[in-house]
């Protein structure tokens, strides 16, 4: 299960390699490149930075904080956090070739200082208990059959009263998920879970769930505006086709009928160990 993960997300070839001729091909000056250059692909997720900040604000984060991002991707997220609070942020992600193409990144955005990235499987951290202050996952769980081994891992390496924001897709009441998308082609590797048993797994591992979120109508909105977008007026210079390849318009489609039609939905919950 764990190679079919990595298949799915790692058979790219060099992604670092792919974005810079993109941004090169769009005119865009690599010796100057902002983290804005990055927008359409550096936060892996649905509706983007305005996401990642939502979860931001209520983690409690300072400058002197040490935050981990399970499931880091290109490192997106955790730049975000870095740039705007100014907080250490550690990275870990299954696909070495995300961990490899986060540091790329980060050191072309000069955020290297802040921002450290391992490979590691959510489900059996590399660290000691208590490390972290806040720890994050942003659309992670869905490719994980045994969450709650993920998020009692989370839980460890929390310290008491340490903030772990979660936002993922979820199964919604409008019947099976319609493949492909963009965490699974097929569904082998899809772990959905309705919104009822994502709060019995967190409270179960003994998170106090804070807040709770549903942003599904906006989910719908964003996919909708950005595939009409692209129908209109071509992709921007770097787009998630550098991760998923030539069937992520199929997946942005399905995306789009798969939130319409309520068989996913995305939620966020704050908790507190």
């Amino acid at each position: 299960m764990t190679q079919d993960v990595m298949t799915h997300y790692g058979s790219t070839g060099a992604l670092a390699d792919a974005i810079v001729e993109s941004l090169r091909n769009a005119g865009i000056d690599l010796a100057n490149l902002q983290t804005s250059d990055l927008a359409a692909v550096d936060e892996f997720h649905i509706r983007g930075r305005k996401a990642t900040l939502e979860l931001a604000e209520q983690m409690e984060l300072g400058e002197q904080a040490r935050v981990l991002d399970i499931g880091s991707g290109l490192g997106g997220p955790a730049r975000t956090l870095a740039e705007v609070y100014g907080c250490h942020v550690t990275g870990i992600d299954l696909t070495q070739e995300f961990r490899d193409a986060a540091e790329t990144l980060s050191r072309w955005v000069d955020l290297s200082d802040r921002v450290t990235f391992k490979q590691g499987d959510a489900t059996n951290l590399p660290f000691d208990n208590d490390q972290f202050d806040a720890a994050m996952t942003i659309h992670v769980a869905m490719n994980i059959p045994d969450k709650k081994k993920m998020y009692l891992e989370a839980r460890r390496v929390l310290k008491p009263g340490g903030i772990f924001a979660v936002y993922d897709v979820l199964q919604g009441e409008g019947g099976d998920v319609l493949f492909p998308v963009p965490w699974a082609r097929e569904p082998s590797i899809s772990h959905v879970v309705t919104s009822k048993k994502m709060e019995s797994l967190l409270t179960d591992v003994d998170f106090q769930i804070l807040n709770t979120y549903d942003s599904t109508d906006e989910s719908q909105i964003w996919f909708e505006t950005m595939t009409t977008r692209m129908a209109e007026s071509g992709p921007p210079p770097v787009t998630f086709q550098a991760i998923l390849g030539d069937d992520f318009s199929e997946m942005a489609r399905n995306q789009v009928r798969n939130l319409a039609e309520r068989r996913i939905g995305t939620v966020s919950y704050i908790c507190r160990k």
